[in-house]
Order: C-alpha cells, then structure tokens, then sequence
C-alpha cells in the first residue's frame, strides 16, 4: 500500500466518477478511505459520513463542488496532505491560495487520469 488517499465526496453509485476512483485506486494497491453524505461500503472500503481525523493521508482527492469545499477547508487542512487534486468540476482558485499558504501542493487533474497513465 503506498499513498493514502482520501477521496472526499465518495458516493454508493457506481456511475459517480467518485465510486470509480475508490475502485481503481484499490486495484492499483493504493491504501483508500473516503467521506461521503451516505454511508456504505464501495470495493471493501467504508464510507465514513463523519469526520475523521486520519493519520497519514498523502493525496485528498476531491469530488465536491467548489461552493461546498469552503466547510471543509479547515478539515483538509488539519489533515495536513501532501497534496489535493481538484477533479473536473471541482476546481477552487480560493482553497488553491488557501493550499498554498499552508504549503500543501495541489493539481487540478482527473485522479483516474493520473491513474491510467502511472502519474499517480
């Protein structure tokens, strides 16, 4: 396991680009966890719907919208990632400035991409 991830706005349904993450992120052996409005479990990981705060997270992945980022930025931060990837539709100039005065990289990209392509 390498990289912990969490994919933050993880969703039950299987055609949420959030659920295909969680899916090719276990299949590439990354270690997963994920937060989402409905709890459940997606390819043997539990959608918390709680606020945790985890240990060792590299990579938050996002796959909220910006409008609905903003109560969480303090939670991300405390999380103190590596870095955030902003998936297609997420992407937030206000939390990127945020990111950046907390040096905590960040990249709008499409984390399946990076996937796909062993950019991960």
């Amino acid at each position: 396991m390498r990289n912990k991830t969490l994919v933050f706005g993880a969703s039950l349904k299987p055609n949420r680009y959030s659920n295909y993450a969680i899916q090719r992120l276990v299949a590439n052996d990354v270690e997963v966890v994920a937060f989402g409005l409905k709890s459940g479990t997606v390819e043997g990981i539990e959608i918390q719907t709680e606020l945790i705060e985890y240990e060792d997270i590299h990579t938050v992945t996002l796959y909220v919208n910006p409008k609905r980022q903003r109560e969480y930025y303090n939670y991300i931060l405390s999380l103190k990632p590596e870095r955030v990837i902003f998936n297609p539709g997420t992407e937030n100039p206000e939390f990127y400035r945020v990111l950046k005065e907390h040096n905590i990289s960040f990249e709008p990209a499409c984390t399946l991409v990076l996937l796909a392509t062993n950019q991960y």
